[in-house]
């Protein structure tokens, strides 16, 4: 297995454990950059990036970055928070007047950012050819009653909170939530991310492929007596495979990727997501995302704990939208912030240390992954 890339001097256990990362997994392919002070101290890459051919990862190889996208999405709307534009307070109606049916008249901005909006599955079974119709899926959740009993407790809106949050951003600013995504960080940053792949990029990314112990864990969670509201989550219905991906569907689909899907469908290189992390709290490339004070406010813990439809520990823990260092996703100290996604993907910043961090990979793994993980601890080491 070759490693491609380099560390700086001092940061050389983070290509050790970038190299473990690849142990008895022939055909995935990763890369790892790493920001520190908005200067790159680590850009490793490696592996195949599609295993039906047998083309190579390399250097600006993106893959789809699933949840990853959703800590994406919140530095938008915490940019609007900064503005002005947007109050973590107000109710969601202000903006989107729609929402206040059934019940969510008093649902806030941060409620349905922080998983508390009660909307984490759609009652009605979605297809593929509703989730790729923007306005379909937010006139559903627009009408649609809460799950819960809104102020009682949170659960992780899957692939929900990206139509939520974007639906917002796109009231406030009058774009989609890809386009203010271009506008606001990928152009003026010059990286390789897209919310919705435009199609002439479609053999870009990398095709994905899942582990047998993450299709086994959701074969058992298939199972489970319904209504089953965490597994529907993910699967919306008819929509999706519960892994996300198909060998030829679901996000390996450009007809999938090229909708705007922001709860899960980003597309990334390693260092795309490295630098806008960097960005959100140290000038990076000429660009700073987020002042001080909106950071504080916005990774602020909203929810944690046990959930709503339960699950076992450990829990993660939320701001508006970012996840938290927790011990289910251990970052490099409280007051980091990011979001990991499914399969093994993650992004954050470190405020403190001004790191922007980003590890994106193809080969999806479940509960047993620790490649992140181990990859962190060696930065953690270091700085």
């Amino acid at each position: 297995m070759t490693i491609n890339g380099s560390v700086k001097p001092g940061f050389e256990p983070l290509a050790i454990a970038f190299e473990r990362a690849f142990k008895r997994r022939p055909a995935m392919g990763a890369s790892l950059h790493v920001l520190v002070g908005g200067e790159c101290v680590a850009d490793l890459w490696g592996g195949v990036a599609d295993a039906r051919n047998g083309r190579a990862w390399v250097k600006d190889t993106p893959t789809t970055i699933f949840s990853c996208t959703k800590g994406l999405v919140s530095i938008l709307a915490a940019r609007l928070v900064q503005e002005g534009r947007l109050d973590y307070d107000a109710p969601v109606s202000r903006y989107w007047p729609e929402f206040a049916a059934a019940g969510k008249d008093g649902v806030t901005v941060g409620q349905a950012l922080a998983h508390q909006a009660g909307l984490s599955a759609p009652r009605t079974d979605l297809s593929e050819d509703d989730i790729v119709d923007w306005d379909r899926v937010t006139a559903i959740l627009a009408a649609q009653e809460p799950l819960w009993p809104l102020g009682t407790g949170y659960q992780y809106h899957a692939l929900t909170h990206g139509w939520l949050a974007g639906e917002i951003i796109r009231r406030v600013t009058g774009m989609s939530v890809g386009a203010y995504f271009r506008e606001l960080i990928t152009a003026p940053l010059g990286v390789d991310a897209w919310i919705g792949l435009p199609d002439a990029l479609a053999d870009k990314p990398a095709h994905i492929q899942v582990s047998q112990p993450l299709i086994d864990l959701w074969a058992a969670e298939a199972g489970k007596p319904g209504p089953n509201w965490p597994y529907k989550a993910m699967t919306l219905g008819n929509a999706l495979p519960v892994d996300l991906v198909s060998e030829q569907g679901g996000f390996n689909k450009q007809r999938i990727r090229a909708a705007e899907i922001p709860g899960a469908g980003g597309i990334a290189s390693a260092e795309a997501l490295a630098t806008i992390w960097s960005a959100a709290v140290t000038p990076t490339r000429g660009v700073r995302l987020l002042d001080t004070p909106v950071i504080a406010e916005a990774t602020r813990t909203q929810s944690q704990g046990v959930a709503v439809f339960g699950g076992d520990p450990p829990y993660s823990r939320w701001g508006y939208g970012f996840q938290l260092d927790s011990e289910a996703r251990r970052y490099l100290a409280d007051g980091c912030f990011g979001h990991d996604g499914a399969g093994g993907q993650v992004g954050f910043a470190d405020p403190a240390r001004q790191i922007g961090f980003g590890f994106v990979t193809n080969w999806m793994m479940g509960p047993e992954d620790e490649r992140a993980t181990g990859i962190i601890s060696a930065l953690r080491s270091i700085v």
